[in-house]
């Protein structure tokens, strides 16, 4: 499996020390607030679970699953499993791996909004701002590193499924996927 991988884009240490400061600063921002974590299924589990354990607050957790479909004529998307939680007037958190096209990430953000949320907010690990959807205006709220326009892997990030356990992100390279 390592042999796929052209270089470590970052490492555990790296992605660690991130997960740390991005843990305190919402853990600041939301003291008193209650707010509701919520997770996008599946790629979002590792970054998920360790901040979690960085939010020294009252909060409560959550996640959805969406999926892209197509159909003779449309491609979209569909929410698989919906969030447990009732939103309304609950500050809100959307916790990503990566932020890419932003095409699945604005169709979650629209799909929790019409929740009623207090407040909603993006806290990705990974923006790849170059790869955005021209049409996709929403912007992360917090970023733990921006990266290139590289096929990246690991720390949750997959190839079809694989990859998604490695510990740290790294490029995957061309022939693995090609």
């Amino acid at each position: 499996m390592t042999n796929d991988i052209k270089e470590v884009l970052l490492t555990e240490e790296q992605i660690k020390a991130k997960v740390k400061e991005l843990g305190r600063q919402l853990s600041r921002e939301y003291a008193g607030k209650d707010p509701v974590f919520v997770g996008v299924l599946k790629g979002v589990v590792l970054f998920f679970a360790d901040m979690i354990r960085q939010i020294d607050i009252p909060c409560q957790i959550d996640f959805m699953w969406i999926s892209s479909y197509k159909g003779a004529n449309s491609s979209g998307m569909e929410v698989r499993r919906d969030v447990s939680a009732d939103l309304k007037g609950r500050h809100v958190v959307i916790l990503e791996d990566i932020f890419d096209t932003g095409n699945s990430l604005d169709f979650t953000y629209q799909h929790l909004l019409s929740k009623e949320p207090a407040s909603l907010k993006i806290c990705t690990l990974l923006d790849k701002p170059e790869r955005r959807n021209p049409k996709v205006t929403l912007q992360p709220d917090y970023v733990g590193f921006v990266t290139p326009n590289e096929f990246v892997v690991g720390y949750g990030l997959d190839f079809n499924e694989h990859y998604r356990n490695l510990p740290y992100v790294g490029v995957l390279k061309p022939e693995a996927y090609e």
